[in-house]
């Protein structure tokens, strides 16, 4: 069994639950089979094994290092992405002529979840660079495409998104980077980003920035932003690169977790690099003014389902290690023996222990589920036969990336606590993985929207627009679930569907009352335990599916999903009832809390 992810759970989710194979009957995908997304998947498998793993703890253990006026990292880094990117795979869902496999998303992510379980930080950079050329693809005018999209496919340019900046953190209202317009169509950006992943290293030939900024005569707030195309070195008409562009590398910041991948302070126009005589940061405008934060919207949403993936992933190999420890650890005799003289029998004949594991299962298999499904969305949106089947997809798509992103980031943190818990004193310790998974996965709730901004999202926003569309699909989405499971004649699934209806309902009815206090303050002050409740509600939901797909198959397999929804709605659905009694109180404790109070 590998320890790195279950090839057993991603095939079953692929083909037996979201069938992937379908996908191949559609023209974009139709160069594909089941047997060439079996072939992807072992190849990722394998160079996620021998490429990746072995150097995550040398990545933890040797940070990247500032080292004149540059970010240096490991060479074990460099080597592991030459092997990917010879492979293909930096943007294998991409178009063919974007130097794509056309692979449909959900085999794709699939693929991603087996590097960002087997090292995090190594696995950001060519992830982010795909994030990147997926916006230039959809808003890049042709040179623009030309000129960044294959060698960034090709894995020789990587990509960044520059949004944070020191005094606004996530709220990118308060932006001040400048772009000055010059006489040829260019802009000069002036300003300084802060917490930009992969934003400096020694890996690639260039590196290409996605920089948010506004113009000096553009509106205050979101509404004057702007996206600006800003490389490393600038690019000349014949691919080859050209002078410096203005952009210096101010610092590092050094992480409790995550440290493999470089986390940047950058100065943009500070004159420490001055292209054509003048300072400034040359950038290209890309997706037209004041549009920017539309266009990297585009990249966050993405990166969200990504940062979603990416915390299942964590906790999924903590899992797998908890797993193999509690199986091989011989400590203590079951509570019933009285003999000290016998046998330690392993720690899964404990029971708390197999709580612990069947709890860490739930989240683990129940997010990863999750970010399959919403992998399958985008393949429909890009390719069902119609366009309402279309705008349906990205209805829905759009109302789950809050959960998607936030859910793992919260519950796959958990089962990697879990993990050490299981490890016991041996976990808290350098000398086991599980450690490192935890100061990894610690990151997630905190990057690409924080995790109270997922919850204003879902609460403030989500429920809400094109007259609360999105959340009647969402039910209509769960209430077809549910009337498939009382129509398998299963007791058990009875019981589960009666269960998620009356959760839905609850749901619903503390939406209403929230919506109808008419104080927006007041309604979105505990937006984060609605967050929760929704989540919990969705991931219930997801379960309820898998238990479906496994439905009538024997076997350990098909056992462990069974068990793994019975606990789900016999411990975790219950959970969200005294939320949502607090949420429709209006309850004002934390909002009328004053700051000299604390």
């Amino acid at each position: 069994m590998s320890l790195i992810m279950s090839r057993r759970d991603l095939d079953f989710m692929l083909f037996e639950w979201l069938d992937a194979s379908a996908l191949t009957e559609r023209a974009r995908y139709a160069d594909h089979s089941a047997e060439t997304f079996h072939q992807v998947l072992d190849t990722c498998e394998k160079i996620a094994t021998d490429h990746f793993a072995p150097h995550n703890k040398l990545n933890d253990q040797n940070e990247p290092q500032f080292v004149d006026g540059g970010a240096v990292v490991i060479p074990e880094v460099r080597r592991a992405l030459e092997v990917y990117r010879d492979a293909g795979l930096v943007a294998p869902g991409q178009l063919y002529e974007y130097g794509g496999m056309q692979l449909p998303a959900v085999v794709e992510k699939a693929c991603t979840t087996w590097f960002r379980a087997a090292n995090i930080g190594t696995s950001a950079y060519p992830f982010l660079t795909a994030a990147n050329l997926n916006v230039i693809a959809a808003y890049g005018e042709d040179w623009q495409k030309a000129t960044f999209i294959p060698p960034m496919a090709e894995g020789r340019f990587f990509g960044t998104m520059c949004l944070s900046e020191p005094q606004a953190g996530s709220s990118l209202s308060d932006i001040r980077t400048r772009a000055v317009r010059q006489d040829d169509g260019t802009y000069r950006l002036f300003g300084t980003k802060m917490w930009i992943s992969g934003g400096d290293q020694n890996i690639s030939e260039n590196i290409v920035h996605l920089v948010l900024a506004r113009s000096p005569d553009d509106l205050p707030g979101v509404k004057g932003l702007s996206l600006y195309i800003v490389p490393k070195f600038l690019v000349n008409e014949d691919g080859s690169l050209g002078e410096r562009n203005d952009v210096v590398l101010a610092g590092l910041n050094h992480k409790m977790g995550y440290r493999g991948t470089t986390n940047t302070l950058l100065n943009f126009g500070e004159g420490g690099h001055k292209p054509g005589g003048r300072a400034g940061a040359v950038g290209y405008l890309i997706g037209g003014e004041n549009q920017g934060l539309a266009c990297m919207f585009h990249m966050m949403n993405e990166a969200r389902i990504g940062v979603g993936t990416g915390a299942v992933a964590l906790g999924y190999t903590g899992y797998l290690h908890a797993v193999e420890y509690a199986r091989t650890r011989l400590q203590g005799r079951p509570a019933a023996a009285k003999d000290p003289t016998t046998p330690q029998v392993p720690l899964t004949r404990h029971a708390d222990v197999r709580r612990m594991l069947l709890a860490a299962k739930a989240y683990v298999e129940g997010g990863l589920a999750l970010n399959m499904f919403c992998a399958r969305l985008v393949d429909e949106e890009r390719t069902a036969d119609t366009a309402e089947a279309r705008a349906e997809a990205h209805l829905l798509l759009d109302m789950l990336t809050p959960i998607a992103k936030s859910w793992p980031s919260q519950w796959c943190l958990e089962a990697n606590s879990l993990a050490i818990q299981v490890h016991g004193g041996y976990g808290y310790t350098r000398d086991y993985n599980v450690e490192q998974f935890y100061r990894d996965n610690r990151l997630n709730p905190i990057h690409e929207g924080a995790h109270g901004i997922q919850g204003i999202d879902i609460l403030g926003r989500k429920v809400a627009m094109q007259g609360g569309a999105g959340l009647r699909l969402f039910n209509a989405t769960l209430e077809t679930t549910i009337g498939r499971a009382r129509a398998a004649g299963d007791e058990a699934l009875l019981g589960f569907a009666a269960d998620l209806d009356t959760a839905l309902a609850r749901l619903n009815a503390v939406t209403a009352t929230l919506h109808g206090a008419n104080d927006l303050e007041r309604t979105l002050a505990n937006a984060t335990v609605y967050l929760e409740a929704f989540g919990h509600i969705t991931v219930a939901w997801i379960w309820l599916e898998q238990a479906l797909a496994a439905h009538g198959k024997a076997g350990d397999f098909y056992d462990g999903k069974r068990q793994a929804t019975r606990y789900f709605f016999h411990w975790e659905l219950p959970k969200v009832y005294p939320q949502l009694d607090l949420l429709e109180q209006l309850d004002d404790t934390t909002l009328e809390m004053q700051d000299a109070w604390f």
